[in-house]
Protein backbone atom coordinates (compact mmCIF):
# COMPACT_ATOMS: atom_id res chain seq x y z
CA UNK A 1 0.00 0.00 0.00
CA UNK A 2 0.77 3.61 -0.84
CA UNK A 3 0.74 6.40 1.72
CA UNK A 4 -2.16 7.50 0.16
CA UNK A 5 -4.02 4.58 1.25
CA UNK A 6 -4.36 3.09 -2.63
CA UNK A 7 -2.74 0.06 -4.13
CA UNK A 8 0.82 -0.23 -5.67
CA UNK A 9 -0.51 -1.56 -8.69
CA UNK A 10 -4.08 -0.81 -11.09
CA UNK A 11 -5.23 2.09 -12.15
CA UNK A 12 -5.57 5.29 -9.33
CA UNK A 13 -8.81 6.75 -8.58
CA UNK A 14 -8.61 9.55 -11.32
CA UNK A 15 -7.89 6.66 -14.11
CA UNK A 16 -10.41 6.73 -17.09
CA UNK A 17 -12.94 5.35 -16.99
CA UNK A 18 -12.69 3.62 -20.42
CA UNK A 19 -10.40 1.44 -19.04
CA UNK A 20 -12.48 0.22 -15.91
CA UNK A 21 -14.87 -0.39 -18.33
CA UNK A 22 -12.92 -2.81 -20.88
CA UNK A 23 -11.26 -4.48 -17.73
CA UNK A 24 -14.86 -5.02 -16.19
CA UNK A 25 -16.25 -6.64 -19.52
CA UNK A 26 -13.28 -8.48 -20.23
CA UNK A 27 -13.28 -10.05 -16.47
CA UNK A 28 -17.20 -10.49 -16.64
CA UNK A 29 -17.31 -12.25 -20.20
CA UNK A 30 -14.72 -15.25 -19.23
CA UNK A 31 -16.87 -15.92 -16.07
CA UNK A 32 -19.88 -15.66 -18.09
CA UNK A 33 -18.29 -18.58 -20.45
CA UNK A 34 -16.93 -20.62 -17.42
CA UNK A 35 -20.77 -20.30 -15.88
CA UNK A 36 -22.31 -21.06 -18.86
CA UNK A 37 -20.21 -24.28 -19.55
CA UNK A 38 -19.86 -25.17 -15.72
CA UNK A 39 -16.63 -25.51 -15.44
CA UNK A 40 -13.28 -22.75 -15.51
CA UNK A 41 -11.30 -22.68 -18.58
CA UNK A 42 -8.59 -25.39 -18.12
CA UNK A 43 -5.13 -24.39 -18.72
CA UNK A 44 -4.16 -27.57 -19.98
CA UNK A 45 -5.56 -29.62 -22.31
CA UNK A 46 -7.71 -32.47 -20.56
CA UNK A 47 -6.71 -36.34 -21.09
CA UNK A 48 -9.46 -37.63 -23.87
CA UNK A 49 -12.33 -39.24 -21.71
CA UNK A 50 -14.32 -42.76 -22.16
CA UNK A 51 -17.67 -41.94 -22.88
CA UNK A 52 -19.66 -44.35 -21.56
CA UNK A 53 -23.70 -44.83 -20.74
CA UNK A 54 -24.91 -47.11 -18.07
CA UNK A 55 -25.83 -49.67 -19.94
CA UNK A 56 -22.18 -49.31 -21.76
CA UNK A 57 -20.92 -49.34 -17.91
CA UNK A 58 -22.83 -52.66 -17.09
CA UNK A 59 -21.30 -54.44 -20.15
CA UNK A 60 -17.99 -54.12 -19.56
CA UNK A 61 -18.25 -54.79 -15.82
CA UNK A 62 -20.16 -58.14 -16.73
CA UNK A 63 -16.98 -58.58 -19.27
CA UNK A 64 -13.73 -57.20 -17.32
CA UNK A 65 -14.73 -57.39 -13.69
CA UNK A 66 -11.64 -59.69 -11.37
CA UNK A 67 -13.83 -60.55 -8.99
CA UNK A 68 -16.48 -61.98 -11.66
CA UNK A 69 -14.67 -63.82 -13.59
CA UNK A 70 -12.90 -65.42 -10.57
CA UNK A 71 -16.73 -66.88 -9.72
CA UNK A 72 -16.72 -68.04 -13.25
CA UNK A 73 -13.76 -70.02 -13.09
CA UNK A 74 -14.84 -71.47 -9.98
CA UNK A 75 -18.32 -72.33 -11.59
CA UNK A 76 -17.17 -74.03 -14.58
CA UNK A 77 -14.95 -76.35 -12.28
CA UNK A 78 -18.53 -77.04 -10.62
CA UNK A 79 -20.04 -77.64 -13.89
CA UNK A 80 -17.57 -80.23 -15.07
CA UNK A 81 -17.95 -82.02 -11.94
CA UNK A 82 -21.65 -82.19 -12.76
CA UNK A 83 -21.42 -82.86 -16.61
CA UNK A 84 -19.20 -85.51 -15.79
CA UNK A 85 -20.66 -87.28 -12.52
CA UNK A 86 -20.89 -90.63 -14.56
CA UNK A 87 -17.14 -91.49 -13.49
CA UNK A 88 -18.28 -92.21 -10.11
CA UNK A 89 -18.84 -95.40 -11.34
CA UNK A 90 -15.65 -95.84 -13.53
CA UNK A 91 -13.23 -98.46 -11.05
CA UNK A 92 -9.81 -97.17 -9.86
CA UNK A 93 -7.40 -98.13 -12.07
CA UNK A 94 -3.62 -98.51 -11.06
CA UNK A 95 -0.40 -99.78 -13.26
CA UNK A 96 3.23 -100.26 -11.40
CA UNK A 97 6.78 -101.83 -12.20
CA UNK A 98 9.74 -102.19 -10.97
CA UNK A 99 12.76 -104.25 -10.04
CA UNK A 100 13.64 -105.63 -6.04
CA UNK A 101 16.67 -107.06 -4.57
CA UNK A 102 16.71 -109.45 -1.78
CA UNK A 103 19.07 -108.40 0.99
CA UNK A 104 20.08 -111.89 1.73
CA UNK A 105 20.63 -114.68 -0.89
CA UNK A 106 18.45 -117.74 -0.29
CA UNK A 107 19.49 -121.26 -1.68
CA UNK A 108 16.90 -123.46 -3.69
CA UNK A 109 17.27 -127.49 -3.21
CA UNK A 110 14.83 -130.92 -3.90
CA UNK A 111 15.36 -133.24 -6.32
CA UNK A 112 15.48 -132.90 -10.14
CA UNK A 113 14.18 -135.34 -12.68
CA UNK A 114 17.67 -136.62 -14.82
CA UNK A 115 17.06 -136.62 -18.90
CA UNK A 116 19.44 -138.80 -20.99
CA UNK A 117 22.83 -138.57 -21.95
CA UNK A 118 24.34 -140.51 -24.76
CA UNK A 119 26.62 -141.85 -21.82
CA UNK A 120 24.24 -143.44 -20.03
CA UNK A 121 24.31 -146.11 -22.07
CA UNK A 122 28.12 -147.23 -20.65
CA UNK A 123 25.97 -147.89 -17.51
CA UNK A 124 23.63 -150.19 -19.30
CA UNK A 125 20.53 -147.63 -19.52
CA UNK A 126 18.40 -147.23 -22.56
CA UNK A 127 16.46 -143.39 -23.31
CA UNK A 128 13.25 -145.39 -23.29
CA UNK A 129 14.66 -146.35 -19.74
CA UNK A 130 15.28 -142.99 -18.79
CA UNK A 131 12.83 -140.92 -20.78
CA UNK A 132 9.48 -142.05 -21.61
CA UNK A 133 7.26 -139.93 -24.00
CA UNK A 134 3.83 -140.53 -22.86
CA UNK A 135 1.12 -139.09 -25.55
CA UNK A 136 -1.43 -136.72 -24.16
CA UNK A 137 0.64 -136.53 -20.28
CA UNK A 138 4.56 -135.52 -21.83
CA UNK A 139 7.50 -137.22 -21.01
CA UNK A 140 8.22 -139.17 -18.11
CA UNK A 141 11.87 -139.83 -16.06
CA UNK A 142 12.91 -142.77 -14.52
CA UNK A 143 15.39 -141.38 -12.50
CA UNK A 144 16.17 -138.36 -9.60
CA UNK A 145 18.60 -136.63 -8.78
CA UNK A 146 18.90 -134.35 -5.81
CA UNK A 147 20.15 -130.59 -6.58
CA UNK A 148 21.05 -127.14 -4.66
CA UNK A 149 21.47 -124.13 -5.96
CA UNK A 150 21.69 -120.16 -5.26
CA UNK A 151 18.42 -118.49 -5.96
CA UNK A 152 18.60 -114.88 -7.96
CA UNK A 153 18.52 -111.84 -5.91
CA UNK A 154 17.11 -109.43 -8.23
CA UNK A 155 13.44 -109.77 -9.90
CA UNK A 156 11.09 -107.76 -12.25
CA UNK A 157 7.83 -107.54 -11.40
CA UNK A 158 4.48 -105.34 -12.77
CA UNK A 159 1.46 -105.03 -11.11
CA UNK A 160 -2.33 -104.11 -12.99
CA UNK A 161 -5.34 -103.51 -10.56
CA UNK A 162 -8.65 -102.21 -10.75
CA UNK A 163 -11.36 -102.01 -8.09
CA UNK A 164 -15.01 -100.30 -8.20
CA UNK A 165 -16.86 -100.07 -4.88
CA UNK A 166 -20.68 -99.91 -5.29
CA UNK A 167 -23.11 -98.45 -2.53
CA UNK A 168 -26.08 -96.33 -2.21
CA UNK A 169 -23.73 -93.51 -0.85
CA UNK A 170 -22.39 -93.30 -4.47
CA UNK A 171 -25.68 -92.41 -5.83
CA UNK A 172 -26.93 -89.75 -3.09
CA UNK A 173 -23.45 -88.69 -3.49
CA UNK A 174 -24.07 -88.17 -7.24
CA UNK A 175 -26.78 -85.51 -6.14
CA UNK A 176 -24.52 -83.67 -3.80
CA UNK A 177 -22.35 -83.24 -6.69
CA UNK A 178 -25.18 -81.84 -8.83
CA UNK A 179 -26.79 -79.36 -6.14
CA UNK A 180 -23.38 -78.29 -5.55
CA UNK A 181 -23.77 -77.06 -9.28
CA UNK A 182 -27.23 -75.53 -9.07
CA UNK A 183 -25.78 -73.46 -5.87
CA UNK A 184 -22.69 -72.35 -7.63
CA UNK A 185 -25.26 -71.02 -10.52
CA UNK A 186 -26.95 -69.08 -7.75
CA UNK A 187 -23.92 -67.81 -6.27
CA UNK A 188 -22.83 -66.55 -9.22
CA UNK A 189 -25.76 -65.22 -10.21
CA UNK A 190 -25.94 -63.46 -7.15
CA UNK A 191 -22.51 -62.02 -7.25
CA UNK A 192 -23.12 -60.88 -11.10
CA UNK A 193 -26.49 -58.65 -10.03
CA UNK A 194 -24.23 -57.63 -6.65
CA UNK A 195 -21.87 -55.85 -9.35
CA UNK A 196 -24.33 -54.41 -11.75
CA UNK A 197 -26.70 -53.15 -8.93
CA UNK A 198 -23.50 -51.48 -7.29
CA UNK A 199 -22.64 -50.09 -10.71
CA UNK A 200 -25.58 -48.77 -11.58
CA UNK A 201 -26.05 -46.82 -8.42
CA UNK A 202 -21.89 -45.64 -8.15
CA UNK A 203 -22.94 -44.41 -11.80
CA UNK A 204 -26.06 -42.23 -10.52
CA UNK A 205 -23.83 -41.38 -7.98
CA UNK A 206 -20.95 -39.71 -9.79
CA UNK A 207 -23.26 -38.08 -12.30
CA UNK A 208 -25.25 -36.24 -8.98
CA UNK A 209 -21.03 -35.29 -8.07
CA UNK A 210 -20.30 -33.83 -11.38
CA UNK A 211 -23.52 -31.74 -10.84
CA UNK A 212 -22.41 -30.84 -7.37
CA UNK A 213 -19.14 -29.94 -8.67
CA UNK A 214 -20.67 -27.51 -11.61
CA UNK A 215 -22.55 -25.94 -8.94
CA UNK A 216 -19.15 -25.27 -6.79
CA UNK A 217 -17.82 -23.69 -10.02
CA UNK A 218 -20.97 -21.92 -10.85
CA UNK A 219 -20.93 -20.27 -6.88
CA UNK A 220 -17.42 -19.93 -7.41
CA UNK A 221 -17.79 -17.87 -10.74
CA UNK A 222 -20.06 -16.11 -8.93
CA UNK A 223 -17.76 -15.14 -6.27
CA UNK A 224 -14.75 -13.59 -8.96
CA UNK A 225 -17.38 -11.38 -10.01
CA UNK A 226 -18.25 -9.86 -6.96
CA UNK A 227 -14.34 -9.91 -6.50
CA UNK A 228 -14.60 -7.99 -9.99
CA UNK A 229 -17.19 -5.61 -9.09
CA UNK A 230 -15.91 -4.82 -5.66
CA UNK A 231 -12.21 -3.76 -6.71
CA UNK A 232 -13.88 -1.93 -9.70
CA UNK A 233 -15.90 0.03 -7.13
CA UNK A 234 -12.79 0.47 -4.97
CA UNK A 235 -10.98 1.60 -7.60
CA UNK A 236 -13.31 3.96 -8.49
CA UNK A 237 -13.56 5.26 -4.74
CA UNK A 238 -17.02 3.76 -4.12
CA UNK A 239 -16.63 0.79 -1.74
CA UNK A 240 -14.23 0.39 1.07
CA UNK A 241 -11.18 -1.56 0.95
CA UNK A 242 -12.67 -4.23 3.29
CA UNK A 243 -15.68 -4.50 0.98
CA UNK A 244 -12.94 -6.15 -1.56
CA UNK A 245 -11.45 -8.39 1.62
CA UNK A 246 -14.40 -9.56 2.46
CA UNK A 247 -15.28 -10.71 -1.32
CA UNK A 248 -12.09 -11.85 -1.82
CA UNK A 249 -11.75 -14.10 1.56
CA UNK A 250 -15.55 -15.24 0.33
CA UNK A 251 -14.24 -16.38 -2.98
CA UNK A 252 -10.96 -18.24 -1.78
CA UNK A 253 -13.07 -20.44 1.06
CA UNK A 254 -14.77 -21.91 -1.83
CA UNK A 255 -11.61 -23.15 -3.40
CA UNK A 256 -11.15 -26.23 -0.80
CA UNK A 257 -14.41 -27.41 -1.47
CA UNK A 258 -14.26 -27.42 -5.07
CA UNK A 259 -10.80 -29.32 -4.96
CA UNK A 260 -12.29 -31.73 -2.18
CA UNK A 261 -15.23 -32.28 -4.76
CA UNK A 262 -13.02 -32.88 -7.67
CA UNK A 263 -10.60 -35.31 -5.53
CA UNK A 264 -13.53 -37.01 -4.90
CA UNK A 265 -14.66 -37.42 -8.29
CA UNK A 266 -11.05 -38.91 -9.52
CA UNK A 267 -11.27 -41.40 -6.91
CA UNK A 268 -14.91 -42.58 -7.50
CA UNK A 269 -13.09 -42.41 -11.24
CA UNK A 270 -10.67 -44.74 -10.37
CA UNK A 271 -13.00 -47.02 -8.49
CA UNK A 272 -14.94 -47.05 -11.55
CA UNK A 273 -12.73 -48.13 -13.70
CA UNK A 274 -11.08 -50.92 -11.59
CA UNK A 275 -14.77 -52.34 -11.46
CA UNK A 276 -14.84 -52.08 -15.48
CA UNK A 277 -11.72 -53.77 -15.64
CA UNK A 278 -10.02 -50.68 -16.97
CA UNK A 279 -6.93 -48.58 -15.81
CA UNK A 280 -7.27 -46.85 -12.87
CA UNK A 281 -6.31 -43.68 -14.56
CA UNK A 282 -9.27 -43.73 -17.15
CA UNK A 283 -11.83 -40.91 -16.70
CA UNK A 284 -15.09 -41.14 -18.59
CA UNK A 285 -17.84 -39.02 -20.02
CA UNK A 286 -21.72 -40.19 -18.23
CA UNK A 287 -24.51 -39.94 -20.13
CA UNK A 288 -27.32 -39.11 -18.25
CA UNK A 289 -30.52 -41.03 -17.93
CA UNK A 290 -33.06 -39.06 -20.56
CA UNK A 291 -36.71 -37.43 -19.44
CA UNK A 292 -37.76 -37.45 -15.93
CA UNK A 293 -38.22 -40.26 -13.52
CA UNK A 294 -41.67 -40.80 -12.89
CA UNK A 295 -42.84 -42.06 -9.45
CA UNK A 296 -44.70 -44.94 -9.33
CA UNK A 297 -47.14 -46.93 -6.96
CA UNK A 298 -45.59 -50.06 -5.01
CA UNK A 299 -47.82 -52.54 -2.70
CA UNK A 300 -45.26 -52.99 0.27
CA UNK A 301 -47.20 -56.91 0.81
CA UNK A 302 -46.50 -57.68 -2.92
CA UNK A 303 -42.41 -56.13 -2.50
CA UNK A 304 -42.26 -58.31 0.51
CA UNK A 305 -43.76 -61.53 -1.11
CA UNK A 306 -41.50 -61.46 -4.26
CA UNK A 307 -38.77 -60.61 -2.33
CA UNK A 308 -38.87 -63.28 0.14
CA UNK A 309 -38.92 -65.47 -2.93
CA UNK A 310 -36.58 -63.72 -5.22
CA UNK A 311 -33.70 -62.18 -3.38
CA UNK A 312 -30.59 -63.67 -4.63
CA UNK A 313 -29.31 -63.60 -1.40
CA UNK A 314 -31.96 -65.85 0.07
CA UNK A 315 -32.23 -68.02 -2.75
CA UNK A 316 -28.51 -68.40 -2.46
CA UNK A 317 -28.95 -70.09 1.39
CA UNK A 318 -31.62 -71.79 0.19
CA UNK A 319 -29.43 -73.89 -2.32
CA UNK A 320 -26.57 -74.06 0.35
CA UNK A 321 -29.14 -75.59 2.48
CA UNK A 322 -30.24 -78.42 0.28
CA UNK A 323 -26.71 -78.99 -0.89
CA UNK A 324 -26.15 -79.51 2.57
CA UNK A 325 -29.36 -82.00 2.89
CA UNK A 326 -28.04 -83.83 0.66
CA UNK A 327 -24.52 -84.33 1.49
CA UNK A 328 -25.95 -85.31 4.75
CA UNK A 329 -27.91 -87.92 3.41
CA UNK A 330 -24.85 -89.59 1.24
CA UNK A 331 -23.31 -89.60 5.02
CA UNK A 332 -25.70 -91.91 6.81
CA UNK A 333 -26.23 -93.79 3.78
CA UNK A 334 -22.68 -94.49 3.80
CA UNK A 335 -23.03 -95.51 7.51
CA UNK A 336 -25.81 -97.57 7.25
CA UNK A 337 -25.94 -99.61 3.83
CA UNK A 338 -23.50 -102.22 2.64
CA UNK A 339 -20.83 -101.63 0.12
CA UNK A 340 -19.94 -104.19 -3.15
CA UNK A 341 -16.47 -103.45 -3.58
CA UNK A 342 -14.69 -105.78 -6.85
CA UNK A 343 -10.98 -105.50 -7.07
CA UNK A 344 -8.94 -107.48 -10.30
CA UNK A 345 -5.32 -107.42 -10.13
CA UNK A 346 -2.55 -108.78 -12.29
CA UNK A 347 1.39 -109.45 -10.86
CA UNK A 348 3.77 -110.84 -13.56
CA UNK A 349 7.19 -111.63 -12.27
CA UNK A 350 10.48 -111.86 -13.84
CA UNK A 351 13.44 -113.78 -11.98
CA UNK A 352 16.94 -112.93 -12.61
CA UNK A 353 16.44 -109.86 -14.73
CA UNK A 354 19.80 -109.14 -16.07
CA UNK A 355 19.90 -113.32 -17.15
CA UNK A 356 17.05 -113.91 -18.01
CA UNK A 357 15.04 -113.29 -21.76
CA UNK A 358 12.07 -110.30 -21.27
CA UNK A 359 10.40 -111.29 -24.06
CA UNK A 360 9.98 -115.39 -23.12
CA UNK A 361 6.48 -116.00 -21.80
CA UNK A 362 7.73 -119.11 -19.97
CA UNK A 363 10.58 -116.72 -17.91
CA UNK A 364 7.56 -114.84 -16.05
CA UNK A 365 5.58 -115.81 -12.86
CA UNK A 366 1.69 -114.66 -13.86
CA UNK A 367 0.32 -113.92 -10.35
CA UNK A 368 -3.14 -111.87 -9.38
CA UNK A 369 -6.61 -111.90 -7.95
CA UNK A 370 -10.31 -111.32 -8.06
CA UNK A 371 -11.75 -110.89 -5.74
CA UNK A 372 -15.50 -109.29 -4.62
CA UNK A 373 -16.07 -107.95 -1.02
CA UNK A 374 -19.32 -106.94 0.93
CA UNK A 375 -19.09 -104.74 3.90
CA UNK A 376 -20.49 -102.27 6.17
CA UNK A 377 -18.65 -99.38 7.95
CA UNK A 378 -19.09 -99.60 11.60
CA UNK A 379 -17.43 -96.31 13.20
CA UNK A 380 -20.44 -93.71 11.65
CA UNK A 381 -23.02 -96.12 13.65
CA UNK A 382 -21.63 -94.74 16.71
CA UNK A 383 -21.88 -91.04 17.57
CA UNK A 384 -18.75 -90.52 19.59
CA UNK A 385 -16.70 -91.60 16.07
CA UNK A 386 -14.48 -89.19 13.45
CA UNK A 387 -17.62 -90.13 11.20
CA UNK A 388 -20.50 -90.14 13.48
CA UNK A 389 -19.61 -86.34 14.71
CA UNK A 390 -18.78 -85.14 11.33
CA UNK A 391 -22.80 -86.39 10.61
CA UNK A 392 -23.76 -84.23 14.14
CA UNK A 393 -21.56 -80.81 12.45
CA UNK A 394 -23.87 -81.13 9.30
CA UNK A 395 -26.95 -81.47 11.24
CA UNK A 396 -25.65 -78.09 12.44
CA UNK A 397 -24.68 -76.31 9.65
CA UNK A 398 -28.71 -77.70 8.63
CA UNK A 399 -29.67 -75.87 11.54
CA UNK A 400 -27.64 -72.74 11.37
CA UNK A 401 -28.48 -72.19 7.68
CA UNK A 402 -32.33 -72.36 8.12
CA UNK A 403 -31.66 -70.06 11.12
CA UNK A 404 -30.27 -68.01 8.79
CA UNK A 405 -32.54 -68.00 5.99
CA UNK A 406 -35.54 -67.23 8.72
CA UNK A 407 -33.47 -64.32 9.55
CA UNK A 408 -32.28 -63.27 6.39
CA UNK A 409 -36.37 -62.88 5.22
CA UNK A 410 -37.24 -60.55 8.51
CA UNK A 411 -34.10 -58.44 7.38
CA UNK A 412 -35.68 -58.38 4.11
CA UNK A 413 -39.04 -57.41 5.33
CA UNK A 414 -37.94 -54.62 6.84
CA UNK A 415 -35.45 -53.30 4.10
CA UNK A 416 -38.10 -53.55 1.52
CA UNK A 417 -40.13 -51.32 4.42
CA UNK A 418 -37.46 -48.73 5.02
CA UNK A 419 -36.63 -48.60 1.24
CA UNK A 420 -40.57 -48.02 0.02
CA UNK A 421 -41.14 -45.18 3.14
CA UNK A 422 -37.94 -43.44 2.00
CA UNK A 423 -38.99 -43.80 -1.92
CA UNK A 424 -42.32 -42.46 -0.63
CA UNK A 425 -40.37 -39.41 1.54
CA UNK A 426 -38.40 -38.28 -2.02
CA UNK A 427 -41.75 -38.00 -3.74
CA UNK A 428 -43.10 -35.66 -1.09
CA UNK A 429 -39.67 -33.90 -0.84
CA UNK A 430 -39.71 -33.91 -4.74
CA UNK A 431 -43.16 -32.12 -4.76
CA UNK A 432 -42.35 -29.89 -1.89
CA UNK A 433 -38.96 -28.86 -3.73
CA UNK A 434 -41.04 -28.23 -6.76
CA UNK A 435 -42.80 -25.27 -5.26
CA UNK A 436 -39.17 -24.21 -4.09
CA UNK A 437 -38.06 -23.97 -7.79
CA UNK A 438 -41.04 -22.14 -8.62
CA UNK A 439 -40.53 -19.71 -6.09
CA UNK A 440 -37.36 -19.48 -6.80
CA UNK A 441 -37.79 -19.29 -10.56
CA UNK A 442 -40.17 -16.39 -9.81
CA UNK A 443 -37.70 -14.56 -7.90
CA UNK A 444 -35.40 -14.77 -10.33
CA UNK A 445 -37.77 -13.43 -13.23
CA UNK A 446 -38.52 -10.49 -10.56
CA UNK A 447 -35.10 -9.49 -9.95
CA UNK A 448 -33.88 -9.79 -13.73
CA UNK A 449 -36.81 -7.42 -14.39
CA UNK A 450 -35.75 -5.28 -11.19
CA UNK A 451 -31.98 -5.18 -12.46
CA UNK A 452 -33.32 -4.08 -16.22
CA UNK A 453 -35.23 -1.36 -14.66
CA UNK A 454 -32.33 -0.57 -12.41
CA UNK A 455 -33.63 -1.18 -9.45
CA UNK A 456 -31.21 -4.07 -8.25
CA UNK A 457 -27.54 -4.66 -9.29
CA UNK A 458 -26.31 -7.18 -11.32
CA UNK A 459 -25.01 -9.00 -7.90
CA UNK A 460 -28.61 -9.72 -6.97
CA UNK A 461 -29.48 -11.37 -10.29
CA UNK A 462 -26.20 -13.69 -10.06
CA UNK A 463 -27.53 -14.53 -6.13
CA UNK A 464 -31.13 -14.99 -7.28
CA UNK A 465 -30.06 -17.46 -10.51
CA UNK A 466 -27.44 -19.58 -8.05
CA UNK A 467 -30.62 -20.34 -5.63
CA UNK A 468 -32.72 -21.57 -8.55
CA UNK A 469 -29.87 -23.84 -9.48
CA UNK A 470 -29.62 -25.00 -6.07
CA UNK A 471 -33.34 -25.78 -5.97
CA UNK A 472 -33.34 -27.74 -9.19
CA UNK A 473 -30.05 -29.64 -7.76
CA UNK A 474 -31.98 -30.87 -4.77
CA UNK A 475 -35.01 -32.06 -7.06
CA UNK A 476 -32.23 -33.99 -9.55
CA UNK A 477 -30.30 -35.50 -6.20
CA UNK A 478 -33.84 -36.77 -4.90
CA UNK A 479 -34.44 -38.03 -8.61
CA UNK A 480 -31.18 -39.86 -8.19
CA UNK A 481 -32.16 -41.17 -4.25
CA UNK A 482 -35.18 -42.57 -6.03
CA UNK A 483 -33.53 -44.21 -9.00
CA UNK A 484 -31.11 -46.08 -6.35
CA UNK A 485 -34.37 -47.10 -4.20
CA UNK A 486 -35.62 -48.57 -7.21
CA UNK A 487 -32.45 -50.58 -7.78
CA UNK A 488 -31.97 -52.18 -4.69
CA UNK A 489 -35.97 -53.11 -4.83
CA UNK A 490 -35.19 -54.42 -8.47
CA UNK A 491 -32.97 -56.75 -6.90
CA UNK A 492 -34.55 -57.48 -4.02
CA UNK A 493 -37.52 -58.90 -5.73
CA UNK A 494 -35.12 -60.43 -8.56
CA UNK A 495 -36.49 -58.38 -11.40
CA UNK A 496 -34.40 -57.32 -14.24
CA UNK A 497 -32.60 -53.32 -13.46
CA UNK A 498 -35.12 -51.14 -15.21
CA UNK A 499 -37.96 -52.94 -14.68
CA UNK A 500 -39.16 -50.46 -12.19
CA UNK A 501 -38.39 -47.59 -13.14
CA UNK A 502 -39.65 -48.21 -16.82
CA UNK A 503 -43.17 -48.47 -15.33
CA UNK A 504 -45.15 -45.28 -15.99
CA UNK A 505 -46.98 -42.94 -13.61
CA UNK A 506 -46.63 -40.73 -10.83
CA UNK A 507 -45.91 -36.71 -11.54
Amino acid sequence: MRGNGWPDTGPRPGAPVFWLLIAAVLLLGGFSLGAQTGTAAPETEDPPRLRLTVEDAVGLALKNNLSLQAGAIALDTKKRASDLVWNQFLPDLTVAGGLRRQNKASSISGMAPLPWQSGMAALGLTQNSVELDIPGMGTAYGYMMPYSATAPQWAAYGSFSASLTLSAALFAGIEAIKADYEAGLVTYEKARLQTERDLRKAYNEMLLLIENIGLLRESYAAAERQVATAQANYRAGLAPELTLLQAQVSRDNMRPSIDQAENGLALSEARFAMTLGLPYETRFELVPAEGKTGFISLDLAELIAEAARNKPDIRELQRQLGLLEKTRKARSLQAKTPFLKFDWSLNPALADPFKNSWFKKNNWNDGGTFSITVGIGLNSLFSFTKEGQAIKDIDNQIKTTANGISQMIRGTELEIYNTLLSLEQVQVTVEAQGKTVAMAEQSYKLTDEAYRAGLQDLLQVQNAELQLRQARLEILKQEFNYRNGLIDLEYAMGLPFGTLSSREGGN
